[in-house]
């Protein structure tokens, strides 16, 4: 998520602490409140179907699904209801949450599965609870599988993806905008070489199959230049990891000589990259201009929106998304329930944008990108709209709902969650009901 200092500050210091008691789970008979067609209406493609699974379950952030239909959502910070992780499971096959339980004493972005473990992220650490067969809650104690990240007041949250192998790759955020001098100054400078590359920027790799592993001597520097990737994937069709990264901020406020407000709306682009091991996606130094189709270097190091860094050096992304959209969680399609154009692309869900005032906020919505063998195909498309609601936000507030979380369930079905009222959304091809 994009940087709100003074709740990303509240976060760090109440959203990853232990509370006592939490990990013993409360656990709700129906879903609460109850669910409403009014409230279930989002706008997919002719032959699909979006049903809500649950409502006001906290700030979720990602989520995965269990074999056995189990879904697992990770909150932004500790519910109300204890805990940080909630755990929902139908009992009568409608699709509606008819248990909803609530577990964990921490709080925060990243879940997944592996070899019978959930996966969880703080903002500081990796955490695993052992999952017995149709146990809906872990009685398992929690296992801390990496530790140690630093505690930082923007780009903080842990996302994360495991490969076949157990090769867990996690996304340490920059700690700053673009690495100036001064934070978020106008006319400072940036830093060269940038030391928050260090210790952040960049994807590290650890193994989820080990435990008591510290950050960062545990780990691989696995990639960097990277501002901030709240979605990852392990595409297990490719064998690849791959990211949507967030773009900088601010280029009118803090470089008014060379950037507008129209121009800081439209720069720089959200980018989609295939993350290979020792590459180097081009933050502090540079961005991509989706206009003009080509990577800039950055004002903080000399830039003016024209002058071209050093040649083959950086990354140029697959996808260049339109600015600001904050893509939040990226998942590929390997099901059979979706018509075939849908097999082996990518979900993109768009938290939205909060940079790109005097003028409307722009995403909200989940995005399809075709891929062919691994390369992207076609043009990508969005998928499911109306998040935000009827008329587009002037500040991301605004919106009902902001889509951040993704997950494809074993019948093929795709998970979609808000952030913002705790909703979770099952969207289904009407074929295969």
């Amino acid at each position: 998520m994009r940087c709100y200092f003074l709740l990303s500050f509240i976060l760090t210091l109440f959203g990853t602490s232990t509370v006592a008691a939490t990990d013993k789970p409360t656990v709700l008979t129906e879903p609460s409140p109850a669910l409403s067609v009014e409230m279930a209406e989002i706008r997919v493609p002719q032959g699909f179907t979006a049903t809500q699974v649950a409502t006001q379950l906290g700030h979720a952030r990602h989520l995965v699904v269990r074999d056995n239909g189990d879904i697992y959502v990770n909150l932004q910070s500790l519910s109300a209801k204890g805990g940080g992780i909630v755990a929902l499971r139908d009992v009568n096959g409608d699709y509606v949450a008819d248990k909803i339980a609530y577990f964990g004493s921490s709080s925060g972005t990243g879940i997944g599965l592996f070899q019978n473990y959930l996966y969880v992220a703080s903002d500081t650490a990796i955490y695993r609870f052992a999952l017995k067969p149709d146990e809906l809650v872990p009685t398992a104690a929690r296992e801390t599988v990496v530790s140690g990240f630093p505690v930082q007041n923007s780009h903080a949250a842990k996302s994360f993806a495991i490969d076949e192998a157990g090769n867990l790759y996690v996304n340490v955020g920059a700690p700053s905008n673009a690495c100036q001098v001064r934070t978020r100054t106008p006319g400072s400078p940036g830093q060269r070489p940038c030391p928050q590359l260090v210790t952040g920027g960049g994807i590290w790799q650890f193994s989820a199959l080990k435990t008591k592993q510290r950050f960062p001597e545990d780990g691989e520097h696995f990639a960097t230049g990277i501002r901030n990737a709240v979605a990852v994937a392990w595409d297990s069709a490719s064998q690849h990891l791959y990211a949507a990264i967030h773009g900088r901020d601010q280029l009118d406020s803090l470089w008014p000589a060379h950037f507008d407000a129209k121009a800081n709306a439209d720069l720089p682009a959200e980018e989609l990259h295939r993350i290979v091991a020792g590459g180097d996606y081009g933050w502090p130094y540079t961005y991509y201009d989706p206009l003009q189709m080509v990577r800039v270097l950055a004002p903080e190091y000399g830039g003016d929106g024209r002058k071209l860094p050093e040649e083959n050096h950086y990354f140029s992304p697959l996808v260049a998304f339109p600015a600001h959209l904050a893509p939040n969680a990226i998942v590929f399609y390997h099901a059979q329930q979706f018509p075939e154009a849908y097999r082996n692309g990518a979900f993109v869900a768009f938290h939205g944008s909060w940079n790109r005032a005097p003028y409307f906020q722009a995403g909200f919505n989940v995005a399809f990108v075709p891929f062919v063998q691994g390369e992207v195909g076609a043009n990508w498309w969005t998928f499911a709209d109306g998040f935000a609601g009827d008329v587009p936000p002037k500040k991301p507030g605004q919106a009902r709902y902001r889509p951040t979380g993704l997950a494809v369930s074993p019948d093929g079905a795709l998970y979609v969650a808000d952030s913002r009222q705790g909703t979770i959304w099952r969207i289904a091809f009407k074929g295969a009901e």
